[in-house]
């Protein structure tokens, strides 16, 4: 059995995570350390963090997110795994997030600037200006009714196309389409 470990109680104040989903059976001989009045669970090794919970996304005054596992676990109840050097500082006037668009699975998301993957090509920008983003791209990804305005032959090409445009570059949507 792993000794008991405990983070400073201010650890995961305003930080931003992702955690990768784990199999339930990771945090059985665990002792669980601390339980949110929501029901999440917390396991801590030295390591990192697990998180036991029915929800993710932004919790209190942090940003946490789960990558699930391929094929999806049909379970809401997901748990997650993070190295303590995975969690990040966050606040909302700094330029810390940038967007990366996963075109064959058709979603996006973002990142920390501190992700050691990141390549500095992506625009930096707040957490509102990148939730704003986000949601334009998402429309482009799931919706066909902003295309009837353009001459194309491949409707994929022309959403990265934008899209790219959107990530790369401090252009609005407005000031792409006109220039397609």
């Amino acid at each position: 059995m792993e000794k008991s470990f405990r983070p400073n109680p201010n650890s995961f104040k305003n930080t931003f995570c992702v955690f990768q989903e784990e199999e339930g059976n990771a945090i059985e001989k665990l002792p669980l350390q601390f339980e949110s009045k929501s029901g999440s669970c917390y396991y801590y090794t030295k390591k990192g963090m697990y998180r036991l919970s029915n929800h993710w996304g932004r919790l209190a005054n942090s940003k946490w997110r789960l990558e699930p596992l391929e094929p999806e676990t049909p379970s809401k109840t997901k748990l997650g795994f993070a190295t303590w050097a995975e969690f990040y500082p966050d606040n909302a006037l700094e330029k810390l997030y940038y967007i990366k668009a996963d075109y064959s699975r058709n979603i996006v998301n973002y990142q920390h600037k501190n992700n050691p993957v990141y390549d500095k090509k992506a625009i930096l920008r707040t957490s509102f200006e990148t939730t704003k983003r986000i949601k334009q791209i998402r429309n482009l990804l799931n919706l066909t009714s902003w295309a009837k305005h353009f001459d194309y032959e491949d409707l994929n090409v022309l959403r990265q196309k934008i899209i790219n445009e959107l990530i790369f570059t401090n252009k609005t949507l407005e000031e792409i389409k006109r220039e397609i």
